[in-house]
């Protein structure tokens, strides 16, 4: 298949020869067009930028200052959707030499005939892969299946090819750093965009010294969202339980002929609902509440209180459980479980603004 139709996308910061040793085998397999983009790497790198600038299939976009490598993927994208009207698509690659040509045409080639988004994904089974490299696509490859349903082999890849189709949202998604691929990913989950995966060679030079990826700051930009939501999700649950344990103990004091455990459970998450709520939309998901969305959320709660409920009494119900205290412990218990299926419903549903 014709990959003259595919641009390649390149970001590079501070990148040595190796990067002149991509571009000759792209050429080689047939690729005809190239945005290369200097993110900021200074005077001394100029004399390398000069030859990739020279190559006849190449084009150069500068930064004037390291703005990282999501801002420099944006700056490609805006040029091919302004300058290539006549391009299927693209597909992006590191400048360090980890990905290889032949993997870069194969998974070109699969975008173009299944006109969807396609990842290169590497084995990390590999005995040449980095241990750090390892455990963070193993922790955020259980992250993604649990937290929005997506099976990724290879969350941390850069070899990724996109039609055309999705470029211009893709652009105008947040994250100027390492974090803005992993919102690539929360985009795709949240369009519901069908995605392909094509093995790749698994290629780590030098155990990967030349990347520039800092451990805990780029790691904490990438699991932002679902930190802020672990965090608002903790919050209420502390609010919920102690309304829970309060309300249950009071009536149980009291001695009150009341259905102690339906009626305690749904004033505490009325209580802890209002506080949830107001974070999700403001400080996870981002934005102002709208009516739209406090309809869709106490909807999904209306659903979820009762399945918690009702998993609640059955338990008390089977176990004989009558203490506040253990009483609570189950209800915890069956809302962490309910809790994942929330995040991908106000993810997908209730925050999504385009729905």
């Amino acid at each position: 298949m014709d990959l003259s139709s595919v641009s390649v996308v390149i970001p590079a910061y501070k990148p040595d020869a190796k990067l002149l040793d991509t571009l000759a085998g792209l050429v080689q397999t047939g690729f005809q067009d190239i945005l290369v983009v200097d993110d900021g790497s200074g005077e001394d790198f100029a004399p390398l930028f000069q030859q990739v600038e020279a190559l006849p299939a190449c084009t150069l976009l500068r930064h004037p200052v390291n703005r990282g490598k999501g801002a420099a993927l944006k700056t490609a994208f805006t040029y091919f959707l302004d300058r290539r009207a006549g391009q299927r698509g693209v597909v992006t690659a590191d400048a360090d030499g980890q990905h290889l040509a032949q993997d870069i045409a194969a998974v070109s080639r699969q975008m173009l005939e299944g006109g969807h988004v396609v990842l290169g994904v590497r084995d990390f089974t590999a005995p040449q892969v980095p241990p750090r490299s390892r455990m963070g696509n193993q922790i955020t490859v259980g992250v993604f299946r649990l937290f929005f349903g997506m099976r990724i082999g290879d969350t941390q890849t850069g070899l990724r090819a996109f039609p055309r189709e999705v470029l211009p949202e893709l652009a105008g998604v947040p994250g100027d750093r390492y974090e803005y691929e992993t919102q690539m990913l929360f985009l795709m989950s949240r369009k519901k965009l069908p995605f392909g995966q094509v093995k790749i060679a698994t290629v780590y030079l030098e155990e990967n010294r030349s990347s520039h990826f800092r451990v805990v700051r780029d790691s904490l930009r990438i699991y932002a969202l679902i930190i802020r939501y672990l965090l608002s999700s903790v919050s209420a649950a502390v609010v919920d339980a102690l309304a829970y344990f309060l309300l249950k103990s009071w009536w149980a004091l009291a001695l009150l002929p009341f259905p102690t455990t339906w009626t305690a459970a749904a004033l505490a998450r009325i209580i802890s609902s209002l506080c949830n709520f107001l974070l999700n939309a403001r400080v996870v998901f981002g934005g102002n509440p709208s009516g739209r969305a406090l309809v869709r959320y106490y909807t999904l709660a209306v659903v979820q209180l009762s399945l918690s409920t009702a998993l609640v009494y059955l338990a008390e119900l089977a176990f004989a459980i009558s203490a506040p205290a253990l009483s609570t412990l189950v209800k915890v218990l069956v809302d962490t479980v309910l809790f994942f299926f929330s995040f991908r419903i106000q993810h997908k549903w209730v925050f999504n603004s385009e729905k």
